[in-house]
């Protein structure tokens, strides 16, 4: 009988302990969250708006939709338990909502995009699996959740009169129990020295409704003078090393932010239930609140 007492002291005082260490690691995520956000609303720019994407493009943002600059955009994604690369632009919220849309510009020297003909998405998604699974060993290192590609959630779709680039992946928590998905939206616009991606997060059952969103804002950036794809010199300018076919299934696929960003959320921030960024709309309206000043 006291045996059993003592068992039992043992897991209440067991359960007393874990539990705080679980509010104490949650209270410093929401306060690191919180902190990034206040950073972020000095900063802000609140469509509409023209964003200038460093020397390469400039970016339209339209009414409801708030654009966060570098560093601060950085510091959001560092709290969200994700990486900050030196490509990323920025970062677009929603004034009310549940998605993000982050910026990226790649100087990866002129694309060549005439491999789009002849592609295979069965051979861009089988080789984008094995890509994810090699980048689960360094999200693993991370103490990042593996991930698990599912199947399209568009096929790449490539436009070569405008050198447009969309396509969707559906992705989910590889050891979740959890039939959640989650899904990143990814649209490329190629240029001269590189592309600029904007990679819409959202859920995947709220994709059919925000993809437009992507695809609207990708209409609304504009290479500058000189940038364009168009402008390209073949006597002066670098060439990429991989083609159009490779920034889907080998490029992509090796982007650890590319992907991560839904299972970051859920693995630091479970107490805001950001998976799939559920209620991340509600977050940024209590973060920024609904004065735009």
């Amino acid at each position: 009988m006291i045996v059993k007492q003592y068992l039992k002291w043992v897991l209440a005082l067991f359960v007393a302990v874990f539990s705080h260490f679980a509010y104490a690691q949650n209270a410093a995520a929401d306060a690191e969250v919180k902190a990034a956000f206040d950073e972020a609303k000095k900063v802000m720019q609140a469509g509409p708006a023209e964003i200038k994407m460093i020397d390469q493009a400039v970016l339209k943002v339209p009414a409801g939709q708030i654009f966060i600059p570098m560093p601060e955009a950085g510091r959001i994604m560092r709290a969200m338990g994700n990486s900050s690369d030196p490509s990323l632009l920025g970062a677009i919220f929603p004034e009310e909502g549940h998605w993000m849309i982050v910026a990226r510009y790649q100087k990866s020297g002129y694309i060549k995009d005439d491999d789009a003909k002849d592609w295979n998405a069965d051979d861009l998604l089988k080789s984008l699996k094995e890509g994810t699974e090699q980048g689960n060993k360094e999200r693993v290192q991370r103490g990042i959740p593996e991930m698990q590609l599912v199947g399209w959630a568009e096929k790449p779709n490539y436009e070569a009169a405008t050198h447009r680039l969309v396509w969707s992946a559906i992705t989910k928590d590889k050891q979740s129990s959890s039939d959640r998905q989650g899904v990143n939206y990814n649209t490329y616009a190629l240029g001269r020295e590189g592309y600029i991606s904007l990679n819409l997060v959202t859920a995947l059952n709220d994709l059919p409704q925000q993809k437009s969103i992507a695809k609207d804002l990708l209409g609304h950036l504009e290479f500058t003078d000189g940038k364009r794809y168009s402008d390209f010199n073949i006597s002066t300018d670098k060439v990429a090393e991989y083609g159009l076919a490779a920034l889907v299934a080998g490029v992509a696929a090796k982007k650890l932010g590319l992907f991560a960003l839904i299972f970051a959320f859920f693995a630091k921030f479970a107490k805001l239930a950001l998976v799939a960024v559920v209620g991340l709309g509600a977050l940024i309206g209590k973060l920024f609140g609904r004065n735009k000043a």
